[in-house]
């Protein structure tokens, strides 16, 4: 083990951490290995460079959102399950925006085989859309509609995007209801 007890978990969740501070895009080595007291080649013994440091932020970022997505879902369906689900991804991506932005880091397909629960996102928001009724293709199509509000959103919101004096949490609660009206009248065989 290194000096100041470095540990891969203790460098990537030092590395999440500091993304909610700096953003995703600002992580770097040497400001990790500042935050640890020691040099930059002290950590190459934990993480290969910085794509592997991004790569495993956005894991472990995947990761803590699916949880809370999947807590948030259990014994919902309808419309309380879309509340539940929308008010998971948003109060994650408000508590932690640099890692929030880490799970929308493109990974190979090889690391959701090695971290299938990283499909965890998939399979409730795909639980969420068969409880309105729907099955193949409007899952995948709701499912994108979802995604881009939700990350549309939050997205603005972050970067102060919401400027109007409309209250923003209203506007979110409009929408969400907005939302589950589209999801429950999702019309039928448009699978052009």
């Amino acid at each position: 083990m290194a000096r100041a007890g470095l540990t891969t978990e203790r460098v990537v969740a030092a590395a999440a951490d500091l993304a909610d501070t700096v953003g995703f895009e600002h992580i770097t080595i040497a400001a990790l290995a500042r935050g640890f007291g020691v040099k930059d080649a002290s950590l190459y013994a934990h993480v290969r460079g910085l794509s592997d440091l991004h790569t495993r932020v956005a894991i472990r970022s995947g990761l803590d959102l699916s949880e809370r997505i999947a807590d948030a879902l259990a014994g919902r369906s309808g419309r309380a399950a879309l509340l539940a689900f929308a008010h998971a991804y948003r109060g994650f991506a408000l508590a932690h925006p640099g890692r929030y932005a880490a799970t929308q880091l493109e990974l190979d397909p090889e690391v959701f085989d090695e971290h299938p629960a990283l499909r965890r996102n998939l399979t409730c928001t795909y639980a969420l859309l068969q409880g309105y009724g729907l099955t193949e293709p409007a899952l995948t199509d709701a499912g994108r509609m979802l995604r881009s509000t939700f990350h549309g959103f939050v997205t603005l919101e972050l970067a102060g995007g919401f400027r109007h004096s409309r209250d923003v949490e209203a506007t979110w609660a409009n929408g969400l209801e907005a939302l589950h009206v589209m999801l429950s009248n999702w019309p039928e065989g448009q699978d052009r």
